[in-house]
């Protein structure tokens, strides 16, 4: 059997999660979001919401959050090899970083929002890059804000999401030149509310550090395999594009 032929059945679990409708547990956690929300100051949701748009426009706008080039086509067993070590080693900056601020208080796990963005996106540039996606093009950029909110949203949203991502070397042609008509405020409100849950108890005196290193480090490790199985799916779209795609064991 082939890496190729392995990983094909993970990938189609994967699809599966990604399109499946909101069960009850998805439509109470967001019910219990929004209570939670509506607790929060408004001055926190302002900080949050903010920082979220300024990083994330910033990357579509060149704003570069690596430094690595796209890497020569090769066997994809080989490029996701490296893709794991790479995503092994952000999950353990991420979670160092969210114990130590976890530990310092309010205000300084606060501070780590920014921060904790930049390493989502630089991870993000990085496994594209080894993916052998050229990041200075902005369609390339497009679609890690797709990974980005694939991997960080509401289910109801992730279908949505699912659905511009799939056939992208189809669809991205047709995108229009003006970058500034992609969603940025469902794409900030979808993320907040995803972590806010999580996150916000790494402000909580005592707790704070055990909350931000764990929290960090699920949140990285959803990332990276997010993001996996989305340049999988691309894969073997590219792959598969002279022939019916039907052929293949994705889901449609």
């Amino acid at each position: 059997m082939t890496y190729e032929e392995k990983i094909q059945p993970e990938l189609v679990k994967w699809q599966h999660r990604m399109q499946k409708r909101p069960n009850f547990v998805d439509r109470t956690s967001k019910k219990f979001q929004d209570k939670i929300n509506n607790i929060i100051p408004d001055k926190v949701h302002q900080v949050i919401t903010a920082t979220i748009k300024q990083m994330t426009r910033g990357v579509l706008t060149g704003v570069e959050y690596t430094t690595s080039l796209p890497l020569p086509a090769t066997s994809l067993e080989e490029i996701e090899l490296a893709v794991k070590k790479k995503i092994e080693f952000y999950k353990k900056a991420g979670a160092a970083e969210g114990g130590i601020t976890g530990a310092g208080g309010f205000w300084l796990a606060l501070a780590e929002f920014p921060i904790l963005i930049g390493i989502k996106m630089k991870l993000l540039f990085e496994i594209a890059a080894l993916y052998g996606r050229p990041v200075d093009d902005y369609r390339e950029r497009l679609f890690i804000l797709h990974i980005f909110q694939l991997a960080f949203s509401s289910q109801k949203q992730r279908q949505k999401v699912f659905e511009q991502m799939s056939l992208w070397h189809v669809k991205s042609a047709t995108l229009p030149e003006d970058i500034h008509q992609f969603d940025w405020k469902t794409f900030q409100q979808e993320y907040r509310d995803y972590i806010d849950l999580a996150k916000m108890a790494q402000l909580i005196p005592g707790i704070g550090a055990a909350v931000g290193l764990i929290v960090n480090y699920r949140l990285l490790d959803r990332l990276g395999k997010t993001a996996m199985n989305a340049y999988r799916m691309r894969w073997f779209e590219e792959k598969y594009i002279n022939n019916s795609y039907s052929k293949i064991n994705l889901v449609k």
